[in-house]
């Protein structure tokens, strides 16, 4: 390990001699020497080439893990502007024969467990077997190359089966957890009119049932082109289906086939699948990726940079409707196997997660970042009392980790844990700031940008900077990076959301998020640049404040927005809104206790001006603070128009604002 520079934070953990010669990266690069005779020494040294030769370094990622397709893998890139860059225009593939290649029929493909399954397991001859009865059940339907198939089902092994089925035909398929709301799910599954709706009878979460037959007839009713429905019974035995219309039960229409499971190869940008945006407001954006970019993109990355191997087992809590879930599915392109946990990772308690960890003898723990803070609030200790040893690796995503949370992890999880904090979006369905393996890992920073992603810092004039705060920029296409938008037909809604920030040729994507690259090649996510708080001019992110707010004993949550235009606030109006530990109380000590940690932790500046104590911070499904949305409801705007109360987890928690703010006058 090379020498800290001076002002460097604490290295936590520094991989050791073995685990760097072990890991799948090491004989990458000693491949790419041999094969390219390029001199890549270090990691920067790797991704500085994959950047810079951005069409050799795709090409060594299609040799080296020897996809298979059907034409010609040249040229890499057709057209390289984004967007609209066009890979591998000449190529044919397929995303679900790369899951089933190669595949020892007695070896463990899945575990799972939920609220109502006890932990199981499939093997790959399990899997296989599902996967074909569900392909042969849909081409019976009349589901062919390019039809939408979508899903209202949970993080279950079915749900995966389903998933490969549609992806060996050519079908794309797209999903919800089954805790939507029905206007959340018409709202996304209507606007790429699909031909098949697949779903569960319902499900449990925190411990109560809850039924969906009757959501699913609404849905029915505003699914138009839905012309099949099939039912899989996971709340009830033999649910009542005579409420739906042309409904068949799971068996029924996936039962025994004597056929073999066959792969179609389609255009390298075909759809696999469409993912949304959070959709806090208006319709989400339906974001539509390849089978050919997909598939080059994850075996990058779990094989690089998440390093999934033989013998691995890979947890990463999530639902359907979360990216997360599809870059989970993606581990299936390696040698490792995954685990699946349907339910609240809170019930009976927080110890539920790590519970299954032990059980199932966990590898690598992935999970969002406001779950290990909640496991650190909440007094959790991991270690104690069961046994982690084969749990190497702990992943957090969804938003920053605090500094606190890194030091958490490595003083109650375990002191040799490889923890890796990544960055990316459902945009590009993988990380492009994150993990790698052979890298240390510095305290409140990831390790550094991923390979082949040209992720830099831009200040407001368009420059690129090292050790300054700027927007996060992509200089170079992704092969993961969207198709298009479903129904966009100019690409306009793709430019506007994506490149149109900067006035610069040729475009670059702009995501949305404030970066810091520092000179040793780590990088800090200070959160999302539309919600920055600015005090004066001084600008800084919102997770800065949350660091120093929940740092005070007495707060589990918050929430903070930067208001303008409100009399009597030149510099603007800042309110914080905190969620307190039980049997805490907001005094006038605990106000002036935040603001002091905050004064001495952010700046004078930043500095409430008010604090109010409230029951719960408004989130997405997939854990995001509803920051935007609640400003704007402080700025007068109705909740309806504010946000998409069927896209959160919390729906009620916007009432609390929308009465504030009534009560402000607003």
């Amino acid at each position: 390990m090379a020498a800290e520079r001076a002002g460097a934070p604490p290295a936590l953990w520094s991989p050791s001699e073995e685990r760097i010669a072990s890991a799948e990266l090491t004989r990458y690069a000693t491949w790419v020497r041999e094969r390219h005779g390029v001199e890549v020494g270090d990691y920067a040294a790797l991704w500085q080439w994959s950047v810079d030769e951005l069409d050799t370094f795709w090409a060594s990622i299609w040799e080296y893990f020897a996809v298979q397709a059907d034409g010609s893998a040249e040229p890499v890139l057709g057209t390289r502007e984004m967007p609209g860059a066009q890979w591998f225009p000449n190529a044919r593939v397929n995303f679900a024969e790369h899951v089933f290649r190669d595949r020892d029929p007695d070896a463990l493909a899945l575990q799972h467990a939920s609220e109502l399954r006890d932990l199981d397991a499939w093997t790959w001859a399990e899997l296989r077997e599902q996967t074909t009865r569900i392909a042969a059940g849909l081409r019976a339907l009349g589901v062919g190359e390019g039809d939408r198939v979508v899903a209202y089902l949970p993080n279950i092994p079915e749900t995966v089966a389903a998933f490969l089925a549609c992806a060996s035909i050519g079908a794309t398929w797209s999903s919800c957890s089954p805790d939507f709301g029905a206007r959340s799910v018409v709202d996304r599954f209507a606007q790429i009119s699909p031909t098949v709706l697949l779903a569960v009878d319902g499900y449990r979460y925190g411990g109560r049932d809850f039924d969906r037959i009757q959501t699913l007839a609404g849905l029915q009713a505003e699914l138009p082109t839905v012309q099949h429905t099939v039912v899989l019974p996971y709340l009830a035995a033999d649910p009542d289906l005579e409420p739906l219309r042309d409904a068949q039960p799971w068996e029924q229409a996936f039962g025994p086939t004597g056929t073999e499971l066959a792969f179609t190869r389609v255009p390298f940008d075909h759809p696999l699948w469409v993912l949304y945006s959070s959709g806090t407001t208006g319709l989400p954006k339906p974001i539509v990726q390849g089978q050919g970019g997909i598939l080059l993109e994850l075996l990058k990355k779990q094989h690089l940079h998440l390093d999934a191997q033989a013998g691995d087992r890979v947890l990463w809590f999530t639902t359907t409707g979360w990216m997360m879930w599809n870059f989970l599915v993606g581990v299936l392109l390696t040698p490792a196997s995954i685990v699946l946990f349907d339910g609240n990772p809170g019930h009976p308690d927080l110890d539920t997660l790590w519970d299954l960890a032990e059980r199932a003898g966990v590898t690598t723990f992935g999970t969002g970042a406001a779950f290990l803070m909640s496991c650190m609030k909440a007094g959790v200790e991991p270690a104690e009392g069961r046994d982690l040893s084969a749990l190497t690796a702990v992943g957090s995503t969804g938003s920053p980790l605090s500094p606190e949370g890194f030091q958490w992890v490595y003083d109650h999880v375990g002191q040799d844990t490889w923890l890796f904090s990544t960055s990316g979006g459902t945009d590009v369905c993988t990380a492009f700031v994150g993990g790698v393996p052979t890298l240390p890992v510095h305290l409140g920073e990831l390790q550094a940008r991923s390979l082949g992603c040209d992720v830099q810092s831009w200040d407001e004039d368009g420059h690129p900077q090292i050790g300054a705060v700027g927007e996060l920029v992509i200089t170079q296409p992704m092969p993961s990076m969207p198709v298009g938008f479903w129904g966009d037909e100019d690409g306009s809604r793709y430019r506007e959301s994506y490149f149109e920030h900067f006035d610069v040729t040729p475009p670059v994507w702009r995501h949305g998020d404030w970066i810091e690259i520092t000179d040793r090649g780590t990088a800090i996510i200070y959160g999302r640049s539309d919600s920055t708080i600015n005090r004066g001019g001084i600008r800084m992110g919102t997770s800065e404040i949350y660091r120093a707010v929940l740092a005070v004993d007495e707060i589990v949550d918050a929430l903070v927005v930067d208001v303008t235009g409100r009399e009597g606030y030149p510099d603007g109006w800042m309110p914080l809104f905190v969620v307190l530990r039980p049997g805490a109380t907001l005094d006038d000590d605990l106000v002036a206790r935040i603001a002091r940690r905050v004064r001495e932790d952010c700046s004078p500046r930043h500095v409430p001006n008010e604090v109010h104590a409230i029951a719960e911070i408004p989130r997405t499904l997939s854990g995001k603070i509803l920051e935007i949305p609640v400003k704007r409801i402080l700025m007068g705007q109705p909740v309806e128009r504010a946000a998409s109360r069927d896209s959160l987890a919390n729906p009620a928690a916007l009432d609390w604002f929308a009465e504030f703010a009534a009560a402000l006058g607003t």
